[in-house]
């Protein structure tokens, strides 16, 4: 076997290519060394038909650099994209592991946790790159990393995109085909929710152990998802749970509009039936942050009356006599009636006949329809699409406002062709479509390269395109990564970086770059809010850090607006960014009169009770309870909040956080009292509070 010729060749005299590791449809990967920061990556290299495409390069560059701005836990990282007379590649992070699909093929049938893990994981990585405007369009085993520890990584981003655009039914795309959406299937637009359904078909396989669509042809496959009617995954696996059997239904519904409208919504009804395995979704019930809980009607019995998706199916159907009606009919055929008897099984075969031709004939017609759509790529326009504008060589800082589209700066590198200030790359492309709202990324001229080199305005910036930019300032710059919390920039980008921007930089320097590791994680007590208004409730847990609390309506016979329930126990400690939902009373019922009840009668007539509010009250004792705002100092950190009350402790470590002026705590009292304010245990004010029982 002749020696691959990358094998042993050190690219952008960089990046020696050790081993190939993963051959695909339009790549080669390998395994490599970067000798400039000393560790293994991957790097994926064009096949030579694809690499002699000069407008596949043009999108297949484009899409990787859109790629290289994720940063994500549960994403597979692109460090650096490259075009030369050597190869078109892209370097990636190393992963050691194996496929998702591996995963199964080993397992088999996966039990509902371990689906519900993989899947999580996929959902957040979908979440996080929905987010920044770019859909996957190839959700599939074979691009999800299954790590040693149990995490998963979604490979191929980029690649994914460019192989949509690029690819045919054939046999090549047979291991795509069985993940694809209806709306990838007709060559029609394709949206998050293309991502969702291929994620709900991935769910299917790992509960049920197969794919729900399967035959001998890419285009046979791709017609059943247009068809749809797949079995439910129960009838496969009789342990898969009702509600995750509904999650996944609902991700594959036909219909777009049917599935969930995003990964955060589908998320947050996993998260559900991770706390509760037994739930199952009520219909028309409206979840917190956009999640709903209607799930499409039941796909299955909605088809029991149709006929099979395949002509396969039609015709093992007729063979086998399975349609349920014509069973019943021969159990009711007398068995004396002999003749009556053949002439009736006469009459079916003629019908089996007719009805088989019709379904070749229907078939043949709707695969030649499917392909029409396919080459004109699809038929089926939406309404919120728009056309991506021409935005290279407009000045950044004038660029007018285009309808459809949000313009974010990527980044800058010098340039000889465009002046300072205006756009040399976007993403997505001039002329592409996509939906209104979409985030175009740009790159923008630093103008020419000057003699004496500064420092740029890093900060914001990922890592690895920092990184990127200063190396191609070719002084031999080293570089030291430090890590540090940020509530404002996201994980994996630069928050800031020594020396400064505008400062000179000389041959051989150290430069130091500060990377973001996301917001801290703060761990704080959950505090017992029962009986307390939702107003007043929400008030101290936002005091406290909590910043994610919903209210739930209940009916109770509390006051209208009392929380009577919290999904988290108090004195819990956890991440303050955690969900809390608060369960509201809604007020006494409403007693209704009875009309039977004859005016002026003896008994009183019903009425509705009024509800009370919870504060301010006065008990018989004379005392008062409100909800006191406390002035506080603003500070950029979070600190403690302690209170005293005549030399004892009335309140001990409410922590406020950064950029909060006000506390609210609830005081009983009578008359007038002092309470001290201290600082992280220091001493700050007195305020006099007045509990005036007129209030």
């Amino acid at each position: 076997m002749d020696k691959d010729k990358y094998i042993g060749r050190l690219l952008d005299d960089r990046y020696e290519i050790l081993e190939v590791i993963g051959i695909g449809g339009m790549a080669v990967v390998y395994k490599a060394r970067c000798h400039r920061l000393n560790r293994l990556v991957a790097i994926k290299i064009l096949k030579d038909e694809y690499s002699q495409d000069e407008e596949f390069r043009n999108r297949f560059h484009a899409e990787s650099q859109a790629v290289a701005m994720l940063s994500h836990p549960n994403i597979v990282s692109v460090y650096d994209v490259s075009s030369s007379d050597e190869a078109d590649f892209i370097v990636m992070e190393l992963i050691d592991g194996i496929t998702l699909k591996q995963y199964m093929e080993k397992k088999g049938v996966l039990n509902w946790k371990e689906t519900l893990h993989f899947a999580i994981q996929i959902a957040k990585a979908l979440e996080h790159a929905h987010g920044r405007g770019i859909v996957h369009r190839d959700i599939k085993p074979h691009n999800v990393m299954v790590l040693k520890n149990g995490s998963v990584k979604v490979a191929d981003f980029g690649i994914a995109q460019i192989t949509s655009n690029t690819s045919t039914l054939t046999k090549e795309a047979l291991g795509s085909v069985h993940y694809i959406s209806p709306e990838q299937a007709k060559g029609g637009r394709v949206d998050n929710r293309s991502d969702i359904y291929s994620l709900g078909i991935v769910m299917y396989e790992m509960i049920a152990g197969r794919v729900p669509y399967d035959g001998d042809s890419p285009v046979n496959i791709a017609i059943q998802h247009i068809n749809g009617g797949a079995m439910k995954p129960s009838q496969y696996n009789p342990n898969t749970p009702k509600g995750l059997e509904q999650i996944i239904r609902k991700a594959m519904a036909l219909a777009p509009k049917e599935r969930y409208m995003t990964a955060t919504a589908m998320l947050y009804d996993m998260d559900e039936f991770r706390k509760d395995p037994t739930i199952v979704f009520a219909e028309e019930t409206q979840a917190v942050d956009g999640a709903t809980k209607v799930l499409p009607a039941d796909l299955t019995q909605e088809l029991d009356a149709q006929k099979p998706a395949t002509i396969a199916e039609r015709t093992a159907a007729e063979k086998n006599e399975s349609m349920l009606p014509k069973r019943e009919h021969r159990r009711q055929t007398p068995r004396s009636n002999r003749a009556a008897e053949e002439d009736e099984e006469e009459g079916r075969s003629r019908a089996a006949t007719i009805a088989i031709a019709s379904c070749v004939v229907v078939g043949i017609v709707a695969v030649i329809i499917f392909l029409v759509l396919l080459a004109q790529g699809g038929l089926f326009n939406q309404a919120d699409m728009v056309s991506v504008p021409n935005l290279i060589g407009e000045n950044y800082e004038t660029l007018q406002n285009y309808a459809g589209i949000v313009v974010v700066r990527q980044g800058g590198e010098y340039n000889d062709k465009y002046a300072k200030g205006e756009i040399i790359y976007q993403y997505p492309l001039a002329g592409d479509e996509v939906v209104s709202g979409t985030k175009v990324f740009v790159k923008v001229s630093l103008g020419a390269e000057p003699p004496v080199k500064t420092m740029e305005d890093l900060v914001n910036l990922k890592y690895e395109e920092a990184e990127k930019f200063l190396t191609g300032l070719n002084l031999g710059l080293h570089f030291i990564r430090r890590e540090e919390n940020s509530a404002d920039i996201a994980a994996g980008y630069v928050t800031r970086t020594s020396p400064e921007k505008e400062q000179p930089l000389s041959e051989g320097q150290t430069i130091t770059i500060w990377v973001s590791t996301g917001p801290k994680v703060i761990f704080e007590e959950m505090r017992d809010v029962l009986g307390m208004s939702f107003e007043n409730a929400q008030s101290i847990l936002n005091a406290n850090g909590f910043s994610n609390v919903h209210q739930n309506p209940v009916d109770s016979d509390r006051p209208k607006g009392e929380v009577v329930g919290q999904s988290v126990e108090k004195y819990e400690k956890i991440d303050v960014t955690t969900l809390i939902i608060l369960d509201v009373s809604t007020g006494v019922p409403e007693i209704p009169t009875d009309p039977s009840e004859p005016a002026g009668g003896d008994s009183p007539t019903p009425t509705e009770p009024q509800p009370t509010e919870p504060e301010p009250t006065q008990p018989d004792d004379g005392t008062v309870t409100l909800d006191y705002v406390f002035v506080v100092p603003s500070r950029t950190e979070s600190y403690e909040l302690g209170i005293m009350l005549d030399g004892e402790w009335f309140l001990e470590g409410m922590t406020i956080q950064p950029g909060a002026t006000t506390a609210q705590v609830r005081l009983t009292g009578t008359g007038t009292q002092s309470y001290d304010l201290y600082i992280d245990g220091v001493y700050y004010a007195t305020e006099t509070v007045e509990f005036d029982p007129d209030d």
